[in-house]
């Protein structure tokens, strides 16, 4: 019995290394695709030698008009977030597609950039600002462009510092109030407290009421396991309508149409029919579908922004650097997508690689924004100039970080479009 239960344990200790040979990573990689082959020829013909962010135009206006359908089926206003898509040129897109000016901005100084060059837009603050910033913007703007802002308040507080911004300057401001549907992460949840904040505006001709805005997407963040997505849904839409119902009773029968009754991101729009009491959606990030946005609701859009940035040097063999060579060797001996090594011009983005196949940033390398370090299979075959392609995570966090974004028509780098001044 004893020499059956030594025979037993000796096959199995020596099977453990041949499972672990077989539990290797597969080998992957190979050359770009046709798609990025040619995006490939179509930057090296434009002379692009540095990392940049390319813009597909046929595929953004696709996204475009496959989102732009959301209002036919359902009645409801698209607002374009400009924070998501920070360029003139690529709002105008935006605008031309959607056949609106509605804009949700973020910040003081995109507000004032965006109004200078487009004073016809129709903003709705995103976010409370400061009324420190409120007064600044106010100030730098001509008081005609200035009134038609709608100022996003989310307390008693902020109501009654921007009360005092509109009798300082003799300027009546529209104010939006933000309710809190859910996400918690700020807005009017007390529903005496957003009563009586409403019912101080018939008394107060310095500020007038324009709607309301509850941002849900939280929705989309959640599982459908439980009927967790469901019940935040459900919860959501009864928020709303009883804030709705407290502005009716704070301030009389409102009509619709004249509000700004605002909802959803990219993440949640397409849950709207508009059968409830918001009269429009915003939508920003999913017009370039990044990476975080690839949900099933956006499942009909297409990735319209890529990274493109050069090799600066090929490694036959990827090794870390002295006293963790042996580590190295180890780790491609184990894994064969780690048997090269590149360095990028560039690199630490909120992206991820992608194209040619097989190409990883190396995690035992570490991260660098000047010349990060991918590893990848023998079956990738980069040499130095050639270009390799990240997709963005996020729109906002990326578009502004490398120069004019380079427009490809399909065929050729088209145009080359300014973003706006780098603000936080």
């Amino acid at each position: 019995m004893a020499a059956n239960k030594r025979r037993l344990l000796l096959g199995a200790a020596a099977a453990l290394p041949l499972a672990g040979w077989l539990a290797r990573p597969a080998e992957q990689g190979g050359p770009h695709d046709a798609y990025f082959q040619k995006l490939s020829a179509a930057l090296r013909a434009a002379g692009v030698a540095q990392a940049s962010l390319v813009i597909d135009l046929p595929r953004l206006r696709a996204n475009l008009s496959a989102i732009g359908s959301h209002r036919a089926k359902t009645g409801m206003a698209l607002r374009a977030v400009l924070k998501s898509l920070p360029c003139l040129a690529l709002m105008d897109e935006v605008a031309k597609a959607w056949q609106s000016q509605r804009v949700m901005a973020f910040n003081a100084a995109q507000t004032l950039q965006l109004l200078q060059a487009r004073p016809q837009a129709n903003v709705l603050l995103g976010k409370p600002l400061p009324a420190a910033a409120a007064a600044q913007l106010l100030q730098a703007l001509p008081a005609e462009i200035g009134a038609g802002i709608e100022w996003l308040i989310d307390t008693p507080e902020r109501l009654a510092q921007y009360r005092e911004v509109a009798r300082q300057r003799g300027q009546v401001l529209r104010v939006n109030f933000e309710i809190d549907v859910g996400l918690h992460r700020g807005g009017f949840e007390d529903q005496a407290q957003l009563g009586q904040a409403l019912a101080s505006l018939k008394s107060d001709p310095s500020l007038r009421w324009s709607g309301l805005m509850g941002y849900d997407a939280h929705v989309a963040a959640l599982p459908d396991a439980l009927g967790m997505r469901e019940t935040a849904w459900a919860t959501a839409q009864a928020r709303y309508q009883q804030a709705w119902q407290i502005a009716g009773e704070a301030l009389g029968p409102q009509p619709r149409e004249a509000l700004t009754l605002n909802t959803a991101g990219s993440p949640t729009f397409r849950l709207h029919e508009g059968k409830s009491v918001p009269n429009e959606v915003s939508v920003g990030s999913a017009a370039l579908l990044p990476l975080d946005f690839e949900k099933p609701l956006l499942a009909d859009l297409r990735a319209a922004a890529f990274i493109a940035t050069p090799v600066l040097k090929r490694f036959e063999t990827f090794r870390l650097p002295e006293g963790a060579t042996w580590l190295s060797r180890l780790a491609q001996g184990w894994d064969r997508n780690q048997a090269r090594g590149y360095a990028i011009h560039g690199g630490h983005w909120l992206a991820e690689p992608a194209s040619p196949a097989g190409l990883a940033a190396s995690g035992l390398y570490g991260s660098s924004s000047n010349q990060q370090v991918m590893v990848s299979s023998a079956r990738v075959d980069l040499r130095p100039d050639d270009l390799v392609f990240l997709r963005p995570r996020q729109s906002e966090a990326l578009l502004l970080q490398f120069g004019d974004l380079l427009v490809f028509d399909g065929e050729q780098i088209a145009a080359r479009w300014p973003v706006l001044p780098a603000s936080a």
